[in-house]
C-alpha cells in the first residue's frame, strides 16, 4: 500500500476550512440573547461550584415597565451543568422558565453562537435554542421580589 504524498483536493479544502482547535471550556462564558430576543442568559461558573457552569437570566424583556406581563424569570438559573467533554458542557440540567419544565443538557459554543441542548433520555433526540453573544444588556432587569419572611 502506498501514501499518497499530496491530500486528495477535497479533503484538502475541508481542512482548510476547519478551525486549528475547537472551542474550548471557557467560550461559553458571557451574555447570550436567546433567539426570539427576550432574555440575556449569563454563562459563568457556578457561585458553588467554580468547576460547574451555570446559566441565569439577567435580562427578561417580560420584567421591562410597560411590557404588560406579570412574570419576572431575572435571576432564575436555568442551566448547571457539571462537565466539559468533547467539546460540550455536559452532565447536568437545563430548564426552559417558558414551560417550567427541566430537561437533560449539554452547552456548546459552535460558530460564535450558543447552542443549548435540551432533552430526554439521549442527547440527539432533543431539541437545540441558538443564542448570540451580546457584550452589554438591554435595558435593565428590574429586581426579583424578595421572598416573604417566614413566620
Amino acid at each position: 500500500m502506498t501514501i499518497p504524498r499530496r491530500l486528495p483536493p477535497l479533503l484538502a479544502l475541508a481542512l482548510a476550512g476547519a478551525p486549528a482547535f475547537g472551542a474550548g471550556p471557557q467560550d461559553i462564558v458571557g451574555l447570550w440573547l436567546s433567539h426570539d430576543q427576550d432574555a440575556v442568559i449569563e454563562m459563568k461558573p457556578c457561585s458553588e461550584d467554580a468547576s460547574a457552569m451555570c446559566g441565569t437570566i439577567v435580562w427578561d424583556k417580560d420584567a421591562l415597565p410597560g411590557s404588560g406581563k406579570s412574570v419576572n424569570d431575572c435571576g432564575k438559573r436555568i442551566a448547571k451543568l457539571k462537565k466539559f467533554d468533547d467539546g460540550a458542557w455536559r452532565d447536568g440540567w437545563v430548564h426552559d422558565p417558558r414551560y417550567n419544565k427541566t430537561y437533560k443538557g449539554a452547552v456548546r459554543v459552535k460558530d460564535g453562537r450558543l447552542n443549548i441542548r435540551a432533552y430526554l433520555g439521549v442527547e440527539v433526540l432533543g431539541q437545540t435554542e441558538e443564542l448570540t453573544h451580546v457584550d452589554a444588556l438591554p435595558a435593565g432587569c428590574p429586581a426579583a421580589a424578595p421572598a416573604a419572611p417566614k413566620a
